[in-house]
């Protein structure tokens, strides 16, 4: 398969879903909308990453209309679709539901859930029904009408299924530790110390990464069963 990355800019690229994506045999293509204007052609399943941007920052990038008009394109077109913190954001946004910002940021894990749906559904279901999330927002998404709300904490959901193919979620399942610190090491107000931070990551993320590793999995298999049916 071909599987297309949509990145917001260099610092939140695909990390280890485009490991995993390299170690099964397929094909990953990486582009930025930020930077060029229609994506590549021929792919079987997207990825839709985070960034720095917000929704409701459409006057100063003006490309968030065009990502929310391909997100509904894609859904609509039944493409197996991931997508992760504003990648998430917008797909709620672009289906209708708020994007606020949150009381407080959320960086470093929080102990998250899963719901009922969540625990069967065939990708979010391979998480354990209680883990602690890798978060870096300061934004949060409301489940869109229609939708199906797959985890969340106690803060905010965490991740919905919408449609048969396109999932969301709020936290980094693709994330690796120097590229999380590289995120925040600039920022002046931070709700943590960094220090302390850079100790949690030292402590879970490697088993955060079995889960990054085992999600990605399923979300390639559902993708495979899409394409294997079309073939």
């Amino acid at each position: 398969m071909k599987v297309l990355s949509l990145i917001h800019g260099p610092k939140v690229r695909s990390e280890l879903f485009g490991e995993v994506i390299g170690t099964a045999g397929h094909e990953l293509l990486e582009w930025d909308i930020t930077t060029s204007g229609r994506p590549p052609a021929g792919f079987d399943a997207v990825l839709v990453l985070g960034g720095h941007q917000n929704v409701g920052e459409e006057d100063e990038h003006p490309w968030l209309l065009d990502e929310y008009e391909l997100l509904r394109g894609w859904v609509e077109a039944g493409t197996p679709l991931f997508a992760i913190c504003l990648g998430a954001q917008t797909l709620a946004h672009a289906y209708g539901a708020p994007v606020d910002p949150l009381p407080q940021q959320q960086i470093g894990f929080v102990e998250t859930t899963l719901t009922d749906e969540g625990e069967r559904d065939p990708v979010i279901g391979v998480l354990p029904q209680r883990f602690e999330a890798l978060l870096g927002n300061s934004f949060g998404f409301a489940v869109p009408e229609g939708a199906v709300e797959l985890a969340r904490s106690d803060v905010q959901s965490q991740a919905f299924r919408i449609g048969e193919r396109a999932w969301a979620v709020q936290f980094h399942p693709e994330a690796r530790r120097g590229q999380v610190l590289g995120w925040w090491e600039s920022e002046p107000d931070l709700p943590r110390e960094l220090a302390e931070v850079e100790r949690e990551l030292e402590a879970k993320i490697d088993g955060w990464h079995r889960l990054g590793r085992a999600l990605c999995s399923a979300f390639l298999a559902e993708a495979a069963s899409v394409h294997a049916a079309a073939s």
